[in-house]
């Protein structure tokens, strides 16, 4: 079969790198896609939101599956897209229609969510600038550290920790008064501050069986020590050491099946990837946040220790047979590294050479804000290459991904030394 992707990230080059390897895939087409995805694939200069071009594209190349890569274009409903056009409806999309998409959309619908099917959260109130008042006194009501979420999508950059009461009455009021985040944050939800470290825990679903994925933990904070700004990522490790069998199992019984029960009860139509971000507090997990697609950098690291034919899976999960298939992982830990843009997240230059990538031996360069012009790959966003590496511990992992970069090079290239710091504990 013909297969599209949309996206340009290294989640998207990773996809494409996993649906290459199967005999199931006669032509690979990924849009807009990136210098890394045009070695394996034929990338199409088209966005990931413009439905209409999408569509001539499926058309014109006769796809008969479309692989949702980014949150945007589930939230503006590209799968109820497809069904409601006579032409397009054949077609197989992974990715949930938009009503399931807000679990992304809406940091507000996923609260409701999450306490309508008992599902352990942190404690939360929803505001907006005519309740901006009430927010105030909400969070006084709160210990420190003070989390405030943009309601919508804020391409990662919605979620505000602070410590300080004050400086969190002043984000609050930037936020929903002076529309920091835009349209975002017309709403904003504050959360109760969960102490604990971080994980996440991905599943496939057909909308009633399920499957789940080995854990990964990324590193969200620019700066060594997870300092600084939050970035969309700047590197993972897969499997998480500190989560046992005793522990996945509260995953899967507390959380993963309420989940795909609740789509069930709510009808909420979901045929795609559940990424659920979590937080061991104490013994125990609790969600902090579910995305309606694969994460990245996770999914780096993640897909690259599945050892069953993707395709399969995705038909699978595309015609409700996910019972029917038995998932294979590889024992060895998987962790990728972030090259990132000098200066990102904040302002940074595109455009500059990266040299060395063929040089590479024992690791996998997935590609992100990377594109070819003129022969030469070049930087063209903030995350610019995930560098991936197994190793029979996740330190081995590390290790070589370290010693690959070492023969990357472009101008004001940024990465954190210290992926995988914490587990050492």
């Amino acid at each position: 079969m013909n297969i599209l992707v949309l996206g340009s990230g290294g989640r998207e080059h990773t996809f494409a790198w996993k649906i290459a390897q199967s005999s199931l895939c006669d032509k690979l087409f990924v849009a807009p896609g990136n210098s890394g995805t045009a070695e394996i694939a034929t990338n199409i200069n088209v966005s990931v939101t413009d439905f209409e071009s999408i569509k001539k594209q499926v058309l014109n190349n006769n796809i008969e599956m479309v692989v949702v890569g980014p949150e945007d274009p589930l939230v503006k409903g590209v799968h109820d897209f497809f069904l409601n056009d006579d032409e397009l409806k054949h077609v197989s999309v992974i990715g949930p229609q938009k009503e399931a998409a807000e679990l992304e959309g809406s940091k507000e619908f996923a609260k409701e969510f999450l306490y309508r099917h008992n599902i352990p959260t942190a404690a939360y109130e929803s505001f907006t600038k005519d309740t901006v008042e009430k927010g105030y006194a909400f969070l006084e009501t709160l210990n420190p550290p003070y989390v405030l979420k943009a309601d919508g999508l804020a391409a990662g950059k919605g979620v505000v920790i602070l410590e300080d009461l004050d400086e969190a009455k002043a984000e609050l009021k930037s936020m929903l008064v002076d529309a920091k985040f835009g349209e975002a944050s017309t709403k904003v939800v504050i959360e109760e501050f969960l102490d604990g470290i971080e994980l996440s825990c991905f599943v496939l679903t057909d909308g009633k069986n399920y499957k789940i994925l080995p854990t990964a933990k990324d590193y969200k904070r620019i700066g060594e020590g997870d300092t600084g700004l939050n970035t969309g990522g700047m590197g993972a490790v897969s499997p998480v050491p500190f989560a046992t069998d005793e522990f996945l199992n509260k995953i899967e019984e507390r959380i993963v099946k309420p989940t795909i029960n609740g789509f069930k009860k709510d009808n909420l139509p979901y045929v795609g990837f559940v990424f659920i971000g979590l937080i061991k507090v104490g013994d125990d997990p609790k969600v902090i946040e579910y995305n309606v697609r694969m994460g990245d950098p996770e999914t780096e690291v993640v897909l690259p220790r599945l050892k069953n034919d993707f395709v399969e899976i995705l038909q699978a999960m595309s015609n409700g047979t996910l019972d029917k298939i038995n998932i294979e992982i590889d024992e060895r830990a998987a962790t990728t590294i972030m090259l990132v843009s000098g200066g990102y997240p904040e302002a940074y230059e595109k455009g500059k050479e990266i040299t060395g990538v063929n040089t590479i031996e024992g690791s996998i360069p997935f590609h992100a804000g990377a594109i070819l012009k003129d022969g030469k790959i070049v930087t063209s966003g903030g995350r610019v290459m995930a560098i991936t590496s197994y190793g029979n511990t996740y330190q081995e992992a590390i290790k070589k991904s370290y010693q690959n970069i070492e023969k990357l090079h472009f101008d004001k290239m940024n990465y954190r030394k210290d992926i995988g710091f914490d587990l050492q504990k």
